[in-house]
């Protein structure tokens, strides 16, 4: 691994929510890749209304790691196995990653995780069972509705990269966020 950068930006929520906060069409992408992969309490569906949560604050701090990989990693071809063991490798380190969203939470604003937690080995809501850790777990942007994609090339001017072919791509960036300001 190259460099990991961490890229911030500040916004509006309303005009954050108003330009991409889609969460019909999001969520269904998100509840689709849980019959695919595992479910996951942090994941839709929910028993609230998210537009509760992005009505509730003014601010909203998104907050991107992108690590940037060497020219040695990205040489390399990986059989699918390495590649999947590469790839579990960079989510386990979104925890390490998310305590410097956690360091900025207060009463008055709300840590959103790097995607799908992954706090847990095994996530409770595949066996019917409570959060083991509601007080760690957060929801993500796109569990809430964001279009992450969207937000990334808008914001950041940069796209999410995906792996395929036994390649790495260029970066992988892990994007979350801080909600702020509450009303």
């Amino acid at each position: 691994m190259s460099e990991i950068k961490k890229l911030t930006v500040d916004v509006d929520v309303d005009e954050y929510y108003k330009n991409y906060v889609d969460f019909e069409r999001i969520s269904k992408l998100c509840i689709e890749e849980q019959e695919m992969l595992e479910y996951n309490w942090s994941y839709p569906p929910f028993d609230f209304d998210t537009d509760e949560i992005w009505h509730s604050y003014n601010k909203l701090k998104i907050i991107a790691f992108k690590i940037d990989f060497s020219d040695e990693e990205l040489n390399h071809t990986f059989s699918d196995e390495e590649l999947q063991y590469v790839l579990k490798r960079f989510e386990r380190m979104k925890i390490k990653l998310m305590n410097e969203i956690y360091i900025l939470e207060n009463e008055d604003s709300l840590g959103l995780f790097l995607g799908k937690c992954n706090l847990c080995m095994k996530c409770t809501r595949d066996f019917n069972l409570a959060c083991k850790m509601p007080f760690k777990m957060r929801y993500s942007i796109e569990a809430l509705g964001g279009d992450v994609d969207k937000t990334v090339e808008d914001l950041f001017e940069c796209k999410i990269l995906y792996a395929q072919n036994g390649k790495l791509p260029e970066y992988l960036m892990f994007v979350g966020g801080l909600l702020y300001d509450k009303k």
